[in-house]
Order: structure tokens, then sequence, then C-alpha cells
């Protein structure tokens, strides 16, 4: 088969039009300052940024804990059903300039909770605009409930009844603070989230260590980690993730924003490749780390010497991680073999 030549500019043409999957992103991360003010303004929100100049001067974080500062005063703006549909129809309508065929999303219930927003408001805004996206832009979705493992765990089982009474939940995460917080906290509302047929994710291997992501495994039972990166560290939970075909969501801007690398170019996303990984590219909390899906796998690609081939094989790997059917699963492969094959015949 004939490779595709890799320049920096063939490469970026190249993963533009490519056809993609987003596994790790947080629908509130997509919030950009011009949204944010707007809506903060709309909803009578005080907010320290007054203008947009100053709040994208505020998206700047050292570690973790200073981004979800941030972000969680970022959520506050967020209040009526319409802010979620707006939210969420501005990230979908970037999924359709990005080529994203399909995109599963995280959503924090707890933050919106605690500022005094109803459940169904929230849950109501985002799937109407994923209904209303698949319908217009045949953009399939799963949306996944995220329990924020800084809280107390005992509330969550009773919180996701309650989501899943109001229906559109495919999956259950966990994410915010990962150091002090390990997976093992969380187990009854994996154990129930499992007995009710969701699908199970978590955080971990991020800022955490190695130990979190077996947890995650051995006590949660995940079929997918977020981030995971800090695996290598433990030859024996490669091998756990390799032999298993436990997908990574990799997230390199995320990663390099929140320091646990210096820059993109000391990424381990190679090395997690060439170890045998099922490891994929996501962006996160695009609106706060720099860019979306196709700015990710461009810059990380370049900035790390991997090529075009390897960029169809993330998204096969995003596709074979990806909680949709498997005939959804056959025609996204499909497209991703088509798009490889037309574009080797121009070169």
């Amino acid at each position: 088969m004939e490779t595709i030549t890799n320049t920096k500019g063939m490469l970026a043409d190249f993963v533009e039009e490519l056809p993609k999957v987003e596994l790790h992103l947080h629908i509130e991360g997509t919030l950009e300052p011009e949204l944010l003010i707007a809506l903060a303004q709309r909803n009578g929100v005080d907010i320290p940024y007054k203008t947009i100049e100053a709040a994208r001067a505020a998206y700047q974080f050292e570690d973790l804990q200073s981004f979800l500062n941030v972000y969680y005063l970022g959520a506050s703006v967020l209040r009526e059903e319409r802010d979620f549909y707006e939210l969420t129809l501005a990230y979908m309508s970037r999924c359709k300039a990005q080529q994203i065929r399909h995109t599963e999303l995280f959503f924090d219930p707890q933050t919106h909770l605690a500022n005094g927003v109803a459940l169904a408001a929230v849950m109501g805004g985002i799937n109407a605009a994923l209904r209303d996206a698949e319908r217009d832009w045949h953009i399939s979705s799963a949306l996944i409930l995220c329990i924020e493992r800084d809280r107390d765990p005992q509330p969550a089982v009773a919180l996701l009844e309650r989501a899943c009474a109001l229906g559109g939940i495919a999956g259950i995460g966990l994410d915010s603070a990962e150091l002090g917080n390990p997976p093992e906290k969380f187990q009854e509302v994996f154990k129930v989230a499992k007995s009710m047929g969701l699908h199970r994710v978590a955080h971990a291997g991020e800022e955490g260590p190695p130990a979190y992501i077996w947890q995650a495994l051995d006590v949660l039972d995940v079929e997918r980690i977020d981030h995971g990166v800090r695996c290598l560290e433990d030859p024996a939970l490669v091998r756990r993730l390799v032999d298993d075909r436990i997908p990574l969501t990799v997230c390199p801007f995320s990663n390099v924003a929140l320091k646990v690398f210096s820059r993109l170019s000391e990424h381990n996303l190679g090395r997690l490749l060439k170890a045998g990984l099922l490891a994929t590219i996501h962006s996160d909390d695009p609106a706060y780390f720099g860019g979306y899906l196709s700015e990710n796998i461009i810059e990380t690609l370049s900035d790390l010497d991997l090529t075009a081939e390897d960029a169809l094989l993330l998204e096969r790997n995003a596709v074979e991680a990806a909680f949709c059917t498997d005939q959804r699963k056959q025609s996204l492969l499909r497209d991703l073999d088509q798009y490889g094959a037309s574009y080797r015949n121009l070169l």
C-alpha cells in the first residue's frame, strides 16, 4: 500500500477532511469567551471578566486545579435550558466543520445542580441539540454523565437514577480533581451504572498515578480510560491495557496546558502507539486549551514526527473505542478507508 507523503502542510490538509470520532469532550469546556460573556449578561451572572479579551486572558493555567477553578466559574453562566442548547449546538457545528462524524460528550450535572439549575433543563438542552445535529448534519452522538470525584460520593447513585429516568444517558464517567480522589471511592455508583446497562469510563493516570488506572479497571470495571498517559510507568499495566484492548482517550493540548508535559514535542503519544496501546486523540476542553480536534491531531502529529498514516490509525482506534452500534462502526470505518484510499490516489 502506498503511504501518504508527509509535510506539515500536507498533514494538515489530510487531517482537516479526515472523518473523525471524538470521545473525550466536556461540553462545558467548549464555552468560548464570546458565549461566556453573552450568557453572563443575558442571565445577570456577575463574573470577574467583563470583556471577551479579559475572559480569554484568564484561560491560562498552572495545573488541573487552577483550570478547574476557571472552568467551574465559566459553568456558572449556564442557567437556562436554551443556554445548554446553544452551547451544545455551537460545538456540534464545529463537529460539522471538522468532519467529526460521531462524538461522545461528558457533562457535569453536579456543578449545575449546585448553581440551582434543574437537571431536566441541563439534559433537555443538551439532548435537543444532539438530536438536531443528528437530524440536520448526520452526526451521531452519546451523552455521558460525569461524577465529580472531589465531591461526596454518597449522592451519586440518586443523581444517576434521576438522570436515567429523564433519558438520553449512554454512560457514566468520573472527572474533576484527580489527586487525592482515587476511583475506588466511587465503586457503588459504577456498580449501579453497570447494572443499568450503562457504559463506564473514568479519568485516570493524568495527574494521578498508574494505581488509579488499575483501580478504574478492577474496582470500577471501566471500558475506557480517559487520559491514561502515565500508564507507561507500569509495564504490567501496559500489558493489561494492550491485552484487553482498553482504549486511552488522550488529550494532548490539555496535557500541555495543565503541565502534564512541558511541551507538545515531549508528549508520549508516539510511545503509547509504539507500545501497541489503543490510543486515540481528543480535545477535552477545547475553548480553554487552544484547539478543537483537528488542531490537536495536526499539531501533535507534526511535533512528534508522526504521519497521516498514524492519523488514520488513531481514528480507527477511536471507532473501535466508540459506544455506538456495530453498524455505525462499520459505516465509520468504510468512510475512513475510502478517504485514505482516495487521498493516496491523488498523490
